[in-house]
């Protein structure tokens, strides 16, 4: 049996620590800058790379990291682990109720945000080849629609982590933006699969094709209906009989991986099927947050990093560079993909502000471009310089996408629920014993300072909870809605001594319950605000003490110990804001 030697072990032992480790320093680095964690972690690979290490100490970049041998081939096995397992914790995060009622806009953003960037580059790579240096010899067909593909898709991985940095992934914003990406990259991998099937097998063009595309339908549709309820059955069991919580995780990571198998099978990236698991699981109601919390934090420790400080370890950006390729490639993708995402969020509903927001998002291409860059290099699709064309294009992107969001959404300065509070508006004892008749009872208590009818804000605030009930876990509740002539958010809050079931995940009925109006143009406000008030309580001495307040003073203290984190998404204790 063939095996590594003392000294392959080694160095694939020393090679992974050195990416781990420093991808860790980096994201820790980026995160004080304010900037998403994922930088950092692929600023590092670039350090460790070819471009920085592999021109100033060669023989350490080649012993630590080389590029063919069993050692690269363990490396490589153990970074596409890596990625499969974060777009599983990706797709844990995934709530379909929220993406099903944000449907027409995710819809309109997948579909303009995939056919104009994608028209735009078949246009400019088919009739301007030289423009995109294109092989000598290559099929123009087979490159127009590469690269029209490769502008087409974006980084679900890097849209996943740059949405939880910024604390957007579990809301409406995020989950348009993430429906969108999903519905992109299937399309896009399909595609490319396509591609791939045509230069290994020219004769069965059609029926490889056809092939793929129906496979790839069939899995995801069998995973989503009957894998989902499978998952959900099996839960209960898995939790009674085996050990907590090893025997989830060793479970949905053994599932995970078979998933992925398949989908590689079928001709589509193994990642498709850890993240189709990851959704199927997480929409589960059996999955309990602490079996959540540890699986995210097991993959986010150690398997993102160490898979983002990988992608660029082995691409010399010095040797390769082509400035103009560059602009080019970087103007023509960003161009598409915002305009196609921006046009499709405003006719989606979405105000303007929101509508380009959602565009640089979408933009934020990272991972997926350098893999499917990669493969494309490997078949000889592209050359050295249309390759680090397409990975700085990926990583500026991806760097200009979270700040560029937060400006677009008008955060000047974080903005806290305790800015919000009205006074007034606290009702120590909450008389209400269900949701309905709560949301009445808060609206009354805000509706004298605003000076509009209770029975429009109570009704608002209902049509919004009956598509998707606010509750966040941990006890708190938090029932919202948007308002024409409203200025500013208003928030008014009530203590229920015997609970009210306002359908959270972890099935505690609110003890806290807050009402949050927003203007109809809210500029980001509603994310901040969940995200303000998951921080507030998030320490559970905090939750307990708000239980016991007797005035509003005593709760806008308690609001007021708010202070912006740097976790991955917006919790509430365990529990995570949707």
């Amino acid at each position: 049996m063939d095996r590594l030697n003392p000294d392959e072990i080694l160095r694939l032992f020393l090679a992974l620590g050195v990416v781990l480790g420093a991808a860790r320093v980096a994201s820790e680095l980026a995160r004080r800058v304010g900037q998403p964690a994922v930088l950092g972690e692929i600023v590092a690979g670039l350090v460790l790379g070819s471009t920085v290490l592999g021109r100033v100490a060669p023989g350490v970049h080649e012993y630590l990291f080389p590029s063919r041998g069993a050692v690269a081939i363990g490396f490589h096995a153990l970074t596409t682990v890596a990625i499969a397992l974060f777009l599983f914790v990706a797709g844990l995060e995934i709530d379909l109720k929220t993406i099903a009622r944000q449907s027409k806009a995710a819809s309109t953003v997948g579909a303009l945000g995939l056919a104009v960037p994608f028209v735009i580059g078949y246009a400019t790579a088919y009739f301007a080849p030289s423009l995109v240096a294109v092989e000598d010899g290559l099929d123009r067909q087979i490159f127009a629609l590469f690269f029209a593909t490769a502008l087409s898709v974006s980084a679900l991985p890097v849209i996943a982590k740059t949405l939880m940095d910024l604390h957007l992934y579990r809301s409406d914003f995020g989950m348009v933006v993430m429906a969108a990406a999903i519905g992109n990259d299937l399309v896009g991998w399909i595609v490319f699969g396509v591609l791939l099937s045509q230069l290994q097998n020219p004769d069965a063009q059609g029926t490889a094709a056809g092939i793929t595309v129906m496979m790839t339908i069939a899995f995801a549709l069998g995973v989503l209906t009957l894998g989902r309820r499978a998952l959900h059955s099996m839960l209960p069991w898995l939790q009674a009989h085996m050990s907590w919580p090893a025997g989830v995780l060793g479970f949905a990571l053994t599932v995970t991986l078979i998933a992925g198998a398949v989908t590689e099978f079928i001709g589509i990236h193994a990642i498709f099927g850890a993240f189709l698991v990851g959704v199927a699981l997480g929409d589960s109601s059996h999955l309990r947050e602490r079996e959540r919390d540890g699986i995210e934090e097991f993959v986010g420790s150690v398997f993102a990093p160490l898979f983002f400080g990988s992608i660029c370890l082995h691409t010399d950006f010095v040797g390769a560079f082509d400035p103009l390729l560059c602009l080019v490639i970087l103007v023509i993708a960003c161009v598409g993909k915002v305009l196609g995402c921006g046009i499709g969020a405003r006719w989606g509903g979405m105000s303007w502000r929101e509508a380009w927001a959602v565009g640089f998002a979408m933009n934020a291409r990272g991972a997926m471009e350098i893999v499917l860059g990669l493969l494309a290099l490997q078949y000889g699709i592209v050359g050295e310089p249309m390759f680090v064309a397409l990975v700085i294009m990926a990583l500026v992107t991806s760097v200009f996408a979270g700040p560029v969001v937060q400006r677009l959404l008008g955060r000047k300065g974080p903005r806290r629920a305790a800015d919000y509070f009205v006074r007034g508006a606290f009702l120590p004892r909450l008389a209400a014993g269900d949701r309905r008749a709560a949301i009445d009872e808060l609206s009354r208590a805000l509706a004298g300072s605003l000076g509009i009818a209770e029975r429009e804000i109570s009704d608002a605030v209902w049509s919004r909870e009956e598509l998707s009930p606010s509750g966040l876990g941990s006890g708190i509740a938090v029932p919202h809605a948007r308002l024409k002539g409203l200025t500013a958010p208003r928030m008014a809050a009530g203590i229920s001594a015997a609970g009210i079931d306002f359908h959270a995940h972890d099935r505690q009925s609110a003890k806290l319950v807050f009402l949050l109006l927003l203007p109809v143009e809210d500029d980001g406000a509603q994310l901040e605000l969940l995200a303000s008030l998951g921080r507030s309580f998030q320490v559970p001495e905090i939750r307990e003490r708000a239980l016991r307040a007797s005035s509003s003073t005593e709760l806008l203290a308690l609001l007021r110990t708010d202070r912006p984190s740097t976790r991955s998404s917006t919790t509430v204790g365990s529990d995570s804001v949707h």
